[in-house]
């Protein structure tokens, strides 16, 4: 029905215009005024098809309701289906009756009743007519100031063709007079007003007439259209090949029209209705229509961008939870593919302990129970398994009941890494600070102890029955020493005596101490990649820490198995990231050791590295081996990664900065290191001792004294400056000072007595590592170092050591 409207109203149109220009007689008046009449199907039935229906219809009934002629249509039982308002008032509103029975009523005498349902049968039969009748003495359907005097009516009828319906029929009654014609013609108006652009061109194509809407639309005058003798081919922004003649034009969807501005109208031909007296052409305007779903398009593209590249995973659920769609970021994070999920459960995307806990928080938002913009927390699936904050809101569709939600995922991975990695160093930091703490105490005693022991032995020599007693005491005390030396390591407050070493080299010369280590039963491999680059560390420390590992992987094989140390290079661009820990771009040289015991289970794994932890039974251990690891890696400038489950060994990779060979090689050559080992360590000189523990300060006091030098004693630093300003002072040529004391420390009291005594030479002693207080010392300052606790043996060639050696600068 609606595809017909076009050619109805076209046709209509035209026998209106044809009318309105006088190309016809009293019949063609008749038919102008039916055609009008036929707007009424326009109205009723175009209003599906054009886009403006609420404003056209109003234009179309009004114009209708102005006929002069009373206009009916019937369907095809013949019952009235539409009719203006002449006709109401012509039947007296009767409504549902046959339209021929209507007007049958109406007639004064039988046979113009029968004239009436002859015409109608000769309709049906396909063929059109029209009969003279004569009604009551009422006169209708005269415009408004016409002259008003009964007349016999002229009926029409005839077939009205539309698309999808049949049967159809017009039934049009006027006066048998002329119509009265106003100043200015209703018909006028409507073609002006019409939404239309509509045009009248001869059977050559040449232009005749065009509506004030055309016009407009060209941005060009009537006047300047109709009179300039232009041609239908004129119009065209681009004229066709050939004649353009209205028939052809009807074969087109669309053309565009030459305007008078830059751009082209574009415009659908929507009906070329054509007659003897010329064509019609009806047009719309595609340019506003465009315009809107480009608008539309570019408005679908931009939310289209912001939906796939957004950050963000978005997702739309249904009422049961369902996936129905989401956004590429969406699929990165839960590591799958739309077909694959879509019209699954969302909680099948999540791991199985968070399923419960996120349907729960989505039911109570979906049933407004739980307010909008609040996270949940839970764990994708998939390899990286990345953890989320699920925000959830309510949609209700369209009213029918179609509700659902949208879900936004925000990636908290990188987040909860780095609170998961701060914990854990606060942690360390302050387990450190307690073991530093602990250390240095500790140090104090055992210096105390230790050094009594070698003053005991000076005079209990080996054959004396207490010589065995002392060396227990001191043995047991060089445990402890050592015990506090992994408690510094893992604090990393240890002093660390760097130099290049060749980590292929460290390993070989270790390689027959660790085969006495691990046993017979357990294979070792050392698999080294060619050019190794060269590492800073303590070689000490370095060896201990593969000792450490070597025997922590022995112990988790008790029956046996294979022990493979690797080496080679690695260089990264991109900072990798394990567990809590991310280490930096750049070289590195890696030391992997790979067992192949029982493996660490995973709710182990960040508590291994924590001292004094261990899996191990009650007295098989201190729980300080891979703390011990830990701490002089990381206080080397390196990382230590663990990689293990449960029945599949673990491997332990320690990652060290590489060394620029190049560098080293135009870097002045290292000094070789002195014997300290010297036979003799008798001396000469006044050594000022500065410590504010007394043990220690007689130990260190009588040591040196039995060596042959001159001590001075002093239990704080305010007490050393005195002594260096009075009399005595100016013998001194050596100070020996704790670090941490009482009110003035070590490096204050150096600080002020550099100030009188440049060129004195210093021995600091402390149970903390030297990095410690280095930051404290004036830019320049020489000092040196030894850490406690130590001999009388390390005390004496460590003071004769200074004494015997280069001036030290002051700075």
């Amino acid at each position: 029905m609606v595809a017909g409207v076009p050619a109805l109203a076209a046709a209509l149109f035209m026998a209106a215009a044809l009318a309105w220009w006088g190309q016809g007689d009293d019949t063609s008046v008749l038919v102008a005024a039916a055609a009008a009449g036929a707007f009424l199907l326009m109205a009723l039935l175009g209003v599906l098809w054009l886009r403006q229906a609420a404003a056209r219809t109003a234009v179309l009934r009004a114009v209708v309701e102005a006929v002069p002629d009373a206009l009916a249509v019937a369907g095809a039982d013949g019952r009235l289906l539409a009719a203006n308002g002449a006709f109401a008032a012509l039947s007296g509103g009767a409504g549902g009756a046959r339209v021929v029975e209507i007007l049958a009523h109406l007639c004064r005498g039988g046979a113009d009743g029968q004239r009436l349902h002859d015409l109608e049968d000769a309709v049906r039969r396909g063929e059109g007519g029209e009969a003279s009748v004569v009604f009551g003495d009422d006169t209708l359907g005269l415009p408004p100031g016409g002259a008003v005097r009964p007349v016999p009516r002229l009926v029409v009828a005839r077939p009205l063709p539309a698309s999808g319906l049949r049967g159809l029929v017009e039934w049009r009654v006027r006066s048998g007079g002329a119509i009265p014609v106003p100043g200015s013609h209703p018909w006028r108006e409507l073609w002006d007003l019409a939404p239309l652009g509509v045009m009248l061109v001869d059977g050559a194509g040449a232009l005749l007439r065009v509506n004030l809407t055309l016009a407009d639309w060209l941005g060009h005058t009537r006047e300047m259209l109709e009179d300039g003798g232009r041609h239908l081919r004129d119009l065209m922004a681009i004229p066709p090949q050939g004649e353009l003649f209205p028939e052809r034009l009807a074969g087109m969807a669309e053309v565009e029209l030459a305007a008078a501005r830059a751009t082209p109208l574009r415009a659908s031909v929507l009906h070329v209705a054509s007659s003897a007296g010329g064509s019609l052409v009806f047009l719309g305007d595609l340019t506003r229509e465009t315009a809107r779903e480009e608008e539309l398009r570019r408005a679908e593209q931009r939310f289209q961008r912001f939906f796939q590249f957004a950050p963000t995973g978005f997702a739309f659920v249904d009422g049961e939870f369902r996936l129905a769609e989401c956004n590429p970021t969406f699929l990165a994070m839960a590591g799958v593919r739309l077909g694959d999920v879509q019209g699954e459960s969302i909680a099948s995307l999540f791991q199985q302990e968070h399923r419960a806990n996120l349907l729960a928080r989505l039911g109570e938002v979906l049933d407004g129970r739980q307010p909008a913009g609040t996270p949940v927390e839970a764990r994708l699936r998939g390899a990286s398994s990345p953890v989320v904050h699920v925000y959830s809101r309510r949609f209700d569709g369209d009213g029918d009941g179609d509700r659902g939600l949208i879900l936004h995922l925000v990636d908290m991975t990188a987040q909860k890494n780095l609170e998961a990695q701060f914990v854990q160093s606060q942690k360390m930091q302050a387990i450190g600070q307690l073991a530093g703490g602990v250390a240095h105490d500790f140090n104090n005693l055992l210096t105390a102890m230790i050094g009594f022991c070698d003053l005991l032995l000076l005079r209990h020599k080996p054959g004396d029955q207490s010589f065995s007693d002392i060396m227990q005491i001191k043995q047991n005390a060089n445990r402890a020493a050592n015990l506090v030396r992994q408690l510094l390591a893992f604090s990393r407050q240890q002093t660390l005596q760097p130099r290049v070493l060749s980590i292929t080299d460290v390993l070989a010369e270790l390689s027959n101490l660790l085969r006495r280590l691990i046993g017979e039963n357990i294979e070792l491999r050392m698999l080294h990649g060619r050019d190794t680059g060269l590492v800073r560390v303590d070689q000490g420390q370095l060896e201990q820490v593969i000792i450490n590992l070597a025997v922590n992987a022995r112990d988790a094989m008790p029956k046996g198995g294979r022990l493979t140390i690797v080496t080679g290079n690695l260089h990264t661009t991109e900072p990798i990231r394990h567990e809590t820990e991310e280490m930096p771009p750049g070289d590195w040289v890696v030391v992997e050791v790979i067992d192949t015991g029982i493996g660490i289970p995973p709710e182990n794994l960040q508590r291994i590295f924590e001292p004094f932890f261990s899996t191990k039974e009650v007295g098989s251990g201190t729980g300080l081996g891979l703390s011990t690891v830990y701490g002089i890696v990381r206080q080397t400038g390196g990382f230590v990664f663990v990689e293990s489950k449960p029945g599949e060994g673990a491997k332990f990779s320690i990652h060290l900065p590489r060394l620029d060979e190049k560098a080293l090689a135009q870097a002045a050559p290292a000094e070789e290191s002195k014997d300290k080992a010297a036979a003799d360590l008798t001396g000469m000189g006044t050594v000022l001792l500065v410590e504010d523990e007394d043990a220690v300060r007689v130990f260190g006091a009588r040591a040196l004294r039995n060596k042959g030098y001159t001590v001075l004693e002093a239990r704080s630093g305010e007490e050393a400056l005195d002594i260096l300003q009075g009399e005595r002072g100016g013998d001194v040529d050596l100070i020996v000072s704790d670090v941490v004391m009482p009110q003035m420390d070590g490096p204050t009291m150096i600080e002020q007595v550099r100030r009188f005594r440049p060129d004195v030479k210093v021995i600091f002693i402390s149970g903390y590592a030297e990095d410690r207080f280095r930051h404290s010392l004036k830019d320049g300052a020489v000092v040196d170092f030894l850490p406690k606790p130590f001999s009388l043996k390390q005390l004496a060639a460590k003071v004769k050591d200074v004494m015997e050696g280069p001036p030290r600068a002051g700075g």
